[in-house]
C-alpha cells in the first residue's frame, strides 16, 4: 500500500492511502488533491503514482513545483523520500504504513477553512483515511458543505493526457509564435504545415515516456486542434449526430445527441485554451470578446450558431454554446423523414409561399425554428429578389438572387452598432420581392409588420412563442419595445392585416421536433385577433423507450384563401383539409 503525507503550513500532517493512478493537485474543487491556498493554482500539478515509481508534472503554475528544493520544469521523476513542495505545502510518498496513527488525520485540514459562522454550526466530521473516503463524503454531504469537498476523481488517463498536452503545447509556443504567424501575412497553409511538423517533432521527443494507451498520432492531432483549431470540439463538430455542444468552463463539455444531453470525457487544458478557441471563432467576423464586452453571438463557417460568455459574467470560466447545422442544409424531405411534419403540411406551406402569404414560424428555444425557416425559404421562387436579415448569418438559401445582411455589434468604443431594425428599414429601399428576417425579438417587429402591410408580401420570419396565440401577444410587446406609443387595437390591426399563417414548432420530451400547429390568422373581431387551426399534432402517449406517440391531423377548417389558389393558376388537393380523409398519419 502507498501512503501519501501532506504537510499543511503550521498544522499536523495528513495521511492518505492511495492506489496507483494519476492525481490532479490544485485549488479547484474538482482536483482529487485539493490544496486551499492563494499560492496554489487551480490546476497546479499532476502526481503519477505507479507500483514502483512516481513522477510529478508541473502545469505551468505561477508559484512553481519543487522537488528536493529544485524547481520542476514540466516533468520530473521522484526518488525515494524526495519531498514535493507546492506553495506552503509539502507532500511525501511512503511505500509502507507507519504504525503510529496521528490524532489529526482528517482530510478537511487540506481544504480552505470554513467561515467562522459556518464552523460554529458545523457538526463533527468523520476521519477520512483515503481519497476514496473523501469522494464518498463529498457525494453524501449536504448542499451547503459540498462546495468545500472535492468532486469525484476524473478519469486518470484523461488527467495524464491533459498534463502531457499542456507540456507539448507549452513547448510548441516556445518553438514557434503561432499567434504572430497567424496574424501576419504568412499563408495559413504554411502556418499549418510548420505547426504540424513542430508538434510531431515534440511528440517524437517524448514518445519514449508516454503512458500505455496514449497513441502519439492522436496526441499530436489533439495538440494541433488545441493550437490552431477548436480543440476537443473538432470531433464533436464533425459528428453529424451531434446537434449541440456546450462548454461549461474548461473541464466540462456536454453534447446533445439524438435529443439527449450527455457529458463527455473531453476537456480543455485550461480556461486560456477555451478563450483562445472563442477568439478564433469571433475574430474573423470582426467581433470581439473581453471584459468590456463579455458575451458575443457569432457563427462558424458552416453557419452553426455560437454564443460565448466569459468572466466576469460567467463565474465558472468561459462558456461556449454551439448549435450545429447540418453541412448539407435539410430539405422538406428530410424533415418529413424525421417526423417533423407530414408531406401535406409541406405542400400547404409551399402553396402559401407561392401565394405570397406572410408566414411567421414560432416555437420555443431549440425547437428548430431556424431549420424550418431555411426549409420554407427554399420554396421562394428563383425569379424573386430575396433579402435576408439576421443577427448572425445562419440561413443557407440556394436561390441565385439573394442579398444577405447581418447586424453589427458596437466597436470597442461602443459605437458603430447596426441593429436588425436598421437593416429592415434599409432593406425596404433595396427593391426586395421577399424579406426574410432570421428572428424578430425587439422593435424590428414594427418595421417588419409595416413592410408586410406596404406591398412586401410573401415575407418570412421567426418569433419565440409557446403557441400561435402567444405570437400575437409577443408581437404586441415587441412593437411597444420600438418606443412607439401605439394603442393595442392599432397594433392588433397591423398584426391581423400583415400576418397570414403561423407555423408553430415544438420540441418534445424525447428530443424530437414537430410542427404542432399550422394556424391561419383570419382577421380582427372587436379587439381580438381571430385565428383558426388548419393542421395540428396530437400527442397520445409515449412508447417503452420514451418516444413520443401521436398523429398529425387536419382540423376540418379550410383556409379563407383557398379560392385564391385556383385564381393564381395553382392546384391543391383539398382532401388534405378533411380530418376523415385516408392517409393522414
Amino acid at each position: 500500500m502507498i501512503r501519501l503525507e501532506i504537510r499543511p503550513p503550521g498544522q499536523p500532517s495528513n495521511f492518505f492511502d492511495v492506489s496507483p493512478g494519476v492525481y490532479a493537485i490544485g485549488s479547484d474543487q474538482d482536483c482529487p488533491i485539493c490544496l486551499g491556498n492563494k499560492d496554489i493554482a487551480p490546476r497546479h500539478a499532476i502526481l503519477s503514482v505507479r507500483d514502483d515509481s512516481y513522477s510529478i508534472d508541473d502545469l505551468d503554475s505561477p508559484a512553481g513545483t519543487f522537488v528536493s528544493g529544485k524547481k520542476v520544469n514540466g516533468y520530473s521523476d521522484l526518488g525515494p523520500g524526495e519531498p514535493i513542495t507546492l506553495g506552503p505545502f509539502t507532500i511525501l510518498i511512503h511505500t509502507e504504513h507507519k504504525e503510529s496513527a496521528p490524532s489529526e488525520r482528517t482530510a478537511t485540514k487540506i481544504y480552505p477553512e470554513p467561515e467562522p459562522a459556518a464552523a460554529a454550526q458545523a457538526k463533527p466530521q468523520p476521519k477520512l483515511e483515503t481519497l476514496a473516503d473523501i469522494a464518498a463524503a463529498a457525494k453524501d454531504a449536504p448542499s451547503g458543505a459540498r462546495a468545500k469537498a472535492p468532486a469525484l476523481a476524473p478519469d486518470p488517463q484523461a488527467e495524464q493526457l491533459r498534463s502531457i498536452r499542456q507540456q507539448i503545447h507549452k513547448e510548441l509556443v516556445e518553438r514557434m509564435d503561432i499567434k504572430r504567424l497567424a496574424a501576419s501575412r504568412v499563408d495559413r497553409a504554411e502556418v499549418t504545415k510548420k505547426a504540424k511538423e513542430t508538434i510531431q517533432a515534440i511528440v517524437a521527443d517524448v514518445k519514449g515516456r508516454l503512458p500505455p494507451g496514449i497513441e502519439p498520432a492522436r496526441l499530436a492531432q489533439d495538440v494541433y486542434n488545441e493550437a490552431l483549431g477548436l480543440g476537443p470540439l473538432e470531433d464533436f463538430l464533425a459528428d453529424p449526430e451531434i446537434t449541440e455542444v456546450m462548454v461549461n468552463g474548461h473541464n466540462q463539455i456536454y453534447i446533445e445527441k439524438n435529443g439527449r444531453l450527455v457529458r463527455t470525457q473531453q476537456t480543455f487544458m485550461d480556461d486560456t485554451s477555451v478563450l483562445a478557441v472563442i477568439e478564433r471563432i469571433v475574430s474573423p467576423l470582426g467581433r470581439r470578446i473581453d471584459e468590456s464586452q463579455p458575451y458575443v453571438d457569432a457563427r462558424l463557417p458552416d453557419g452553426s450558431r455560437v454564443n460565448a460568455i466569459i468572466h466576469p459574467l460567467s463565474l465558472i470560466g468561459p462558456c461556449l454554446t454551439i448549435r450545429k447545422f447540418s453541412k448539407t442544409p435539410f430539405t422538406d424531405t428530410d424533415l418529413i423523414g424525421f417526423g417533423t411534419m407530414p408531406r401535406y403540411i409541406a405542400e400547404f406551406v409551399d402553396i402559401c409561399v407561392q401565394l405570397r402569404k406572410n408566414i411567421v414560424i414560432s416555437g420555443g428555444t431549440g425547437s428548430g425554428k431556424t431549420t424550418l425557416l431555411n426549409v420554407f425559404s427554399s420554396y421562394l421562387p428563383e425569379s424573386d429578389r430575396i433579402i435576408t436579415i439576421e443577427d448572425a448569418a445562419e440561413l443557407r438559401l440556394t436561390q441565385t438572387h439573394i442579398v444577405r445582411l447581418e447586424a453589427r455589434p458596437p466597436n470597442i468604443e461602443g459605437r458603430g452598432a447596426v441593429a436588425i431594425r436598421d437593416l429592415v428599414r434599409n432593406a425596404l429601399r433595396m427593391r426586395p420581392d421577399r424579406i426574410v428576417v432570421g428572428e424578430c425579438r425587439g422593435g424590428e417587429a414594427l418595421d417588419m409588420l409595416q413592410a408586410m402591410n406596404t406591398g412586401h408580401d410573401g415575407s418570412l420570419t421567426t418569433v419565440h412563442a409557446n403557441s400561435p396565440r402567444d405570437v400575437i401577444s409577443r408581437l404586441e410587446t415587441m412593437v411597444l419595445m420600438s418606443g412607439m406609443d401605439l394603442p393595442i387595437r392599432a397594433i392588433r390591426e397591423q398584426i391581423a392585416s400583415a400576418i397570414d399563417v403561423v407555423v408553430h414548432e415544438a420540441r418534445f420530451s424525447d428530443g424530437s421536433r414537430k410542427v404542432t400547429r399550422v394556424t391561419e390568422i383570419v382577421g380582427l373581431e372587436g379587439d381580438q385577433v381571430t385565428m383558426q387551426d388548419i393542421f395540428e399534432f396530437n400527442q397520445t402517449g409515449v412508447d417503452e423507450k420514451g418516444g413520443v406517440l401521436g398523429a398529425f391531423r387536419a382540423t376540418g377548417s379550410v383556409p379563407t384563401f383557398v379560392e385564391e389558389i385556383a385564381s393564381r393558376g395553382l392546384t391543391i388537393d383539398r382532401t388534405m383539409f378533411d380530418p376523415n380523409a385516408a392517409g393522414k398519419a
